[in-house]
């Protein structure tokens, strides 16, 4: 539900205007401006009526072939250097003309680069007139006879006129002749400027055909310019202070209530003549922006907008007065433009005030382009953008002919010089874009629906009645104040009658004799007026009766005009019948071709997805294959690499096993020895029994080859881990000294009542490493939970990463679990551990059957071979309760 605010008037809704199926695009032009003496070199080629080539200059950027790209431009119609201000009119301007007398809008403007020749083109030269004199002297010569008096039609300020009636119009002229100093004569060309006579004067009179005759015209002209994106009124008279002079005043844009957009409080001037027109545009142009710069010598610095009003009202049903009904009046406008032209500050050199003109000239100019790309698009393609016309003044003034109020043209002035070859292009493009964009044709204007010609009929009536009067000796003068001046001339003029002497007796006899003469012609003057009203009564009553079977006459041809109208009535509803269903079939059609299309969209968004998918299923398959591969590559080096370790751990288990087999051997011959010796009867009493301090002598045995070659790699172990050398069992002493003592192993804090929360992802890699971590009253979980966190005081997380080498190390971060306040837990870590794989080197190992073992190049013996032993420590590096249950080297 709508809401409307309290004390404010709601929006009225906009006035359903007449609308057109009927599309023209925006006409066109091209006039290529002669070739300077100081220039050279030519960059464009005329080469049909409609067509013109480009030609980049010397030095020119090339494009990727390395050639000059050579383009062609397609117009309306193309003008060349030989045409003349009088065909240009012809082909552009008249059209426009012929449709303002018709009641029909319009809008021209110059477009081009600095130094073009759009104000030439538009304005024009002594004895060369332009576009504008050339269309105020067309409107003239043809309602010229139709013109109504001066200030019958009178602005409202809200654009829109009002019908005066002749007195109030012939006051109103007396009041403004009383307060205003006597205009100028607007009808003789001799007091005119030489230069501007020249100019509205044309080769030959063009004249609009089919001019209603039974209107009256009037005529009003405004003349604005644009600069800086401020509108200001050139037509505006403000009093001259030499002193302080004051700044012209700004005026704004507003909409009417036929949603047109109009200047607020600009000056609108009624002419009566194509001088009194051009004159008032005179006046305006000495106030108008112009500058020097580097390019041309008289710079237009803003946008000029001349715009003619004309108003049309049709006569009574007798023929002679205008209708007194402000809706039967009939307004149209035609808005004849001179952009300023677009220009590079690099090339002006511009400094100051005239940057800031450059500017906002583009500004405007940009977003002019912007409108026609928005509008073509929301045509071409069926979008519904919102075209930005606020964005710039002229712009927002034209909205209205760019969405249907009137045909737009456009002349685009191109100068031929290499130096403008830039921006030559820029400007073809606006052009070859802007003739892709459609404006809805306007509709005919509905006329009052009075009888035609009643203008001509009431003429003929009154010179049928002089005739008459003139046959039977009636006056012939055909004027009745002319007929009373010529009455009054024909009486016997008044003598002197100045007295100067008290006794004179001629003076009044003689004006009483005057007088009595006088009074004498005036008695016969009125017997003459009675019979010639007598005559004009019997010719009324002729004239009556000849009207009577006139009268008899147009009834039967009414008659027959009543029988063809119904004929014509049955017509036209059969054609309205016909154009009915023509329409109904024409929606249908465009019911069809919308379904069509929309079913064409989407098979195309199918099937483009369609693709995509079957692209993205490929481009899947094709990754799967690779992973697959990778993952048997990886399998297979995997497993040889696990065959290989095998072999490895076997062989040492191998080897391990023969040495202790050796070793039992030796004790075994070492036993039976010295039972031998015992036995044996005069057998010497065996040694001393060794100290651990004395050196005993070691069993000497032949070691068996390794199996393992020295190139097998060795398996990775912890970066804690210890480098030990091969796992050889030694053999203890044959004989012991001592009882062995068994090592006491440290308490691991973990051992304790401390438990342990041992977090561990379930995206972790089993990595194989040799030391791994221990933790034996622990909670193993892959996501910790507040419940597991209040069963156990320590927190260890296990994090896997890549290291700097490329190889996957795991840190161990501890903390403890400690409880808050609001009877949570907490966690502070205390420590981290890093545990990383590294490749260890495989020692050189030698043995020799004669000389016992050699160990990293030390001999060794049995005995001392016996003397190292294997421990199990705990990481030193540990926190308090982690393990690494590895082998260190001791010896004793």
């Amino acid at each position: 539900m709508n809401r409307q605010v309290k004390g404010k008037t709601p929006r009225r809704p906009p006035p359903k205007k007449p609308s057109s199926n009927q599309k023209d695009p925006v006409g066109v032009y091209c006039r290529v401006r002669p070739l300077g003496a100081e220039d050279k070199e030519c960059c464009i080629e005329v080469i049909s009526s409609s067509t013109i080539q480009l030609h980049a200059p010397e030095g020119f950027k090339l494009n990727r072939n390395g050639e000059y790209k050579e383009m062609q431009y397609s117009f309306k119609k193309v003008f060349g250097v030989s045409v003349s201000q009088m065909e240009l009119f012809e082909h552009v301007a008249r059209p426009l003309v012929d449709d303002l007398v018709h009641g029909k809008n319009g809008l021209l403007f110059t477009y081009g680069v600095t130094g073009s020749g759009k104000t030439f083109t538009m304005t024009g030269s002594p004895g060369l007139g332009g576009l504008l004199p050339r269309s105020l002297d067309m409107i003239f010569n043809s309602i010229g006879p139709y013109q109504a008096k001066r200030y019958v039609f009178k602005t409202d300020d809200k654009n829109g006129l009002d019908v005066q009636s002749e007195v109030d119009a012939l006051l109103e002229r007396q009041r403004r002749e009383n307060n205003l100093p006597a205009p100028k004569s607007s009808s003789s060309r001799q007091k005119l400027d030489p230069e501007i006579a020249d100019m509205i004067r044309p080769e030959e009179a063009c004249k609009a055909d089919g001019v209603d005759e039974d209107s009256c015209f009037g005529v009003f002209v405004s003349y604005i310019e644009i600069y800086n994106n401020y509108i200001y009124d050139l037509l505006e008279e403000n009093q001259e202070d030499t002193i302080k002079p004051k700044p012209p005043q700004s005026r704004i844009l507003r909409e009417d209530q036929n949603h047109n957009m109009y200047v607020a409080g600009c000056m609108e001037v009624e002419v009566k003549s194509p001088e009194e027109a051009f004159q008032v545009f005179w006046r305006g142009q000495k106030k108008r922006k112009v500058a020097n710069t580097r390019l041309n010598r008289e710079s237009s610095r803003s946008h000029s907008v001349f715009i003619i009003k004309l108003a049309q009202a049709p006569l009574d049903a007798d023929g002679d007065t205008i209708l007194q009904d402000k809706n039967q009046v009939t307004l149209s406008q035609l808005c004849l433009v001179d952009l300023a032209g677009s220009e590079r500050t690099g090339r002006t050199q511009a400094e100051g005030t005239r940057i800031r003109e450059a500017g906002n000239i583009n500004q405007s100019l940009l977003t002019l382009r912007t409108c026609i790309e928005i509008l073509r698009e929301n045509q071409m393609c069926g979008t519904n953008r919102m075209v930005p016309y606020r964005d710039s003044k002229v712009t927002h003034l034209f909205k209205n002919y760019f969405d249907g109020e009137g045909k737009v043209k456009m002349v685009v002035c191109v100068n031929p010089k290499a130096d403008d070859y830039d921006e030559t292009l820029l400007v073809m493009r606006f052009a070859e874009m802007t003739q892709e964009v459609e404006v809805a044709r306007p509709v005919d204007r509905p006329i009052c629906g009075f009888t035609p010609g009643r203008r001509h009929r009431n003429q003929a009536f009154k010179d049928e009645l002089s005739r008459m009067l003139e046959e039977r000796g009636g006056p012939v003068d055909r004027d009745l104040p002319s007929v009373m001046n010529h009455l009054v001339q024909s009486l016997p003029p008044l003598p002197s009658s100045e007295l100067t002497d008290p006794h004179d007796d001629i003076t009044l006899p003689r004006l009483i004799e005057a007088l009595e003469n006088r009074h004498r012609i005036r008695q016969m003057m009125v017997v003459e007026f009675n019979k010639a009203a007598d005559i004009m009564k019997s010719m009324l009553q002729d004239l009556d009766s000849n009207l009577l079977s006139k009268d008899d006459y147009i009834n039967q041809q009414n008659g027959k005009l009543s029988e063809k109208d119904k004929i014509i009535q049955v017509n036209k509803a059969e054609i309205e019948r016909l154009e009915k269903r023509n329409k109904m079939q024409d929606h249908k059609i465009d019911i069809l071709q919308k379904t069509t299309k929309i079913y064409e969209d989407d098979k195309r968004s199918l099937q483009h997805e369609l693709e995509t998918r079957e692209q993205r299923l490929m481009r899947e398959q094709s990754e799967k294959r690779r992973m697959e591969q990778r993952m048997n590559g990886v399998v297979s080096d995997t497993q040889h690499k696990w065959e290989k370790e095998c072999e490895r751990r076997v062989n040492a288990m191998h080897v391990e096993m023969q040495n202790k087999l050796w070793v039992k051997d030796e004790k075994l011959k070492q036993l039976k020895a010295i039972v031998t010796d015992s036995k044996t009867p005069g057998r010497p009493e065996p040694p001393p029994r060794q100290t651990p301090t004395q050196p005993r002598p070691q069993p000497q045995y032949q070691p068996r080859p390794q199996p393992q070659s020295q190139s097998q790699p060795r398996p990775q172990r912890s970066s804690r881990e210890e480098r030990l050398p091969a796992k050889r069992s030694a053999s203890p002493s044959p004989i012991p000294t001592a009882t062995p003592v068994r090592p006491l192993h440290r308490r691991s804090r973990s051992a304790g009542g401390e438990k342990w929360v041992d977090h561990k992802p379930s995206s972790n890699l089993d990595l194989g490493t040799v030391l791994q971590p221990v933790i034996p009253n622990s909670i193993q979980v892959s996501t910790p939970s507040e419940k597991t966190l209040s069963k156990c005081d320590r927190y260890v997380l296990t994090h896997q990463e890549v290291a700097s080498d490329g190889e996957i190390q795991t840190k161990l971060i501890k903390g403890e679990v400690i409880k808050t306040r609001g009877g949570g837990q907490s966690v502070q870590f205390t420590d981290i551990e890093t545990l990383k794989q590294e490749l260890a080197s495989v020692p050189s190992r030698k043995r020799r059957s004669s000389e016992g073992v050699l160990i990293n190049g030390d001999r060794m013996d049995v005995e001392n071979r016996c003397s190292v032993a294997l421990e199990m420590r705990a990481g030193s590096n540990m926190g308090p309760g982690v393990e690494h249950h590895g082998f260190t080297k001791r010896r004793k």
